[in-house]
This record gives structure tokens, C-alpha cells and sequence, in this order.
């Protein structure tokens, strides 16, 4: 068994191979190539653990994915094991950071298929997603300056020190509607449980992708962003109907577009939203992608 750890890894990493992959990822979902069954959330010890799985079908492999977040350090493992005898074939000891990656490369890979062409971005949150999601967006676009909001000073103040590692011109500002006052691409990536923008915040012409939103309760946006966007994605309908933003709106249940069935035929629209929950079939994908570099 292959046995890769975060050091070899990160090594392997290439942000747009990354989001080519995950492009590849989600229209296999969307054709039904794949088999990717609802995740598993456990409570534990006051820390949250995400299980998820995907197959291919004629693929070499399954995947099994663990990932964790305890007192707000992330950890976790991804299993690929062969498809024809179940035998462990490559072990990633990722601590949970190639959920990180995949997150921010779908993100990424959604901007450019609407056909952003942003020189500014905005992010709700200061943890790792933060510091990846400009890391990505700035390798497809021609970003000029990044608005960031958090919770945590300090945090905030340390997480625009590494974004600046990519986008100089790192704006703190006080507020999630400030944010959005500033910006027309908004990512939001906290741990929220009720919303941090509301439908008055939007300016027009804005499009905001959600990937806090992973399980049921959490909520980063007022329900009317949803109703009032022109174009509402989500990467799994199943999933974000039950674990997404979309959980909050079931009445846009029949409005929602799978991001799978978009990718094959895209038309830019004035206002949108991405409901990202992350999808085993990511996962499965990008730890392919990571076992074959060498």
C-alpha cells in the first residue's frame, strides 16, 4: 500500500491541475457515472468528523474520507482502495488539508466557469478554507486586492498576512456587509450557524459561493439571497437540500442546477450563488490525482 504523507502531499499539489480535476469530478457526478452516497456526520467530544465515500464506475479505485475539525485544528485521512478486491491501495495521511484544497479548487473552478473577471474578492471567514479559497481564485483571476471579515482579531490579522503571500492588498473590514459593499465575489466559509449577509447587503451583480454550510443547522446566507438570485448552484442536490444553504429554502428546491449539468453548458448570469456541502466524489477524484503524481 502506498502511504503519502501531508509534506509528500502538499508537494504533489498543483492548484489548476486541482481545479481541472474537480471540474472532471463534478460532471461524472452529474452524469451519474458515479456512485457517491450521502455523507456521515458524527458528534464527538465536541468535535465534528465528516465521513464520505465515492466510486467510479469502471474506475481502479473507491475512496473513503475522514475528516475532523476538534476545538478548530483539522484533521483527517483519505483511503483509495482497488475497486476489483477491496484492498487498500494508497493511504493519505492529509490531516484533513485536501478537503481544504478541493474546497477552495471547486470554488475557484465555479468563478471561472461563470466567467468572473474580478479584480477584487471577498471572504467571510479566517481559517485555513480563507487563506486557500484566495490562494485559488487568485490562480484564475486577476486579483487585485481581497476583503477579508472574521470573528477573531487576532485570527484575521494572521490570516491576511498569508493571504498576502498571494494577493498583497489584504483589506480587513469590520463587517460581513461591509464586505459585500466593497465586492461583487463574495466566498463565505465559516462555521455559521445563522446568517451572516442578508438580501439588502447584495449589490447587483454579485455572485457569493457558501461552503460553510455542511450539515444541518449551519447558515451563512439570508434565505432571500437564494430566492433572488438569478442562477442558484449546487453541487449535490441531494446534499444541499438536506446539509446546504438550500436546507434553509426548500421552496428553491426546483430552481436549484446541479454545478455538473451547468459545466456542460454554461450562461453567465447577473446575480448567483454556489451551495458547496463537498462531495465524496471530490475526494475520490483529487486522491487519484495525488497517487499518480510522482
Amino acid at each position: 500500500m502506498q502511504i503519502l504523507t501531508l509534506d509528500q502531499i502538499r508537494a504533489r499539489i498543483d492548484d489548476l491541475a486541482i481545479i481541472d480535476c474537480m471540474r472532471e469530478a463534478l460532471i461524472a457526478q452529474s452524469r451519474g457515472k458515479c456512485d457517491t452516497p450521502m455523507p456521515m456526520h458524527l458528534d464527538v467530544n465536541g468535535g465534528e468528523v465528516h465521513i464520505k465515500s465515492s466510486y467510479r464506475r469502471g474506475g481502479k479505485h473507491f475512496a473513503l474520507k475522514m475528516a475532523s475539525t476538534f476545538h478548530g485544528a483539522g484533521n483527517g485521512m483519505m483511503l483509495l482502495a482497488s475497486a476489483d478486491t477491496g484492498e487498500p491501495a494508497a493511504y493519505l495521511a492529509d490531516s484533513g488539508h485536501l478537503t481544504d484544497v478541493r474546497t477552495a479548487a471547486v470554488a475557484a473552478m465555479v468563478a471561472r466557469a461563470l466567467g468572473r473577471r474580478d479584480q477584487t474578492i471577498g471572504i467571510l471567514g479566517s481559517g485555513i478554507q480563507a487563506r486557500l479559497t484566495a490562494r485559488f481564485h487568485a490562480r484564475i483571476l486577476s486579483l487585485k486586492r481581497v476583503y477579508l471579515w472574521g470573528r477573531t482579531p487576532d485570527h484575521v490579522a494572521n490570516c491576511a498576512e498569508e493571504i498576502r503571500k498571494f494577493v498583497p492588498d489584504v483589506a480587513v473590514l469590520t463587517s460581513p456587509s461591509a464586505v459585500a459593499a466593497a465586492t461583487r465575489l463574495i466566498v463565505t466559509c465559516t462555521a455559521s450557524l445563522a446568517p451572516l449577509l442578508t438580501a439588502e447587503d447584495v449589490e447587483a451583480g454579485t455572485h457569493i459561493t457558501a461552503v460553510g454550510a455542511d450539515a444541518y443547522g449551519k447558515q451563512e446566507l439570508d434565505p432571500q439571497i437564494l430566492r433572488n438570485c438569478d442562477l442558484l448552484l449546487v453541487d449535490s442536490l441531494a446534499q444541499c437540500e438536506k446539509l446546504g444553504e438550500l436546507q434553509h429554502v426548500p421552496d428553491q428546491r426546483e430552481c436549484a442546477v446541479e454545478i455538473g449539468k451547468y459545466l456542460e453548458n454554461p450562461e453567465p448570469p447577473k446575480e448567483s450563488v454556489a451551495d458547496l456541502t463537498g462531495l465524496g466524489v471530490e475526494d475520490l477524484f483529487i486522491a487519484e490525482w495525488i497517487a499518480q503524481q510522482s
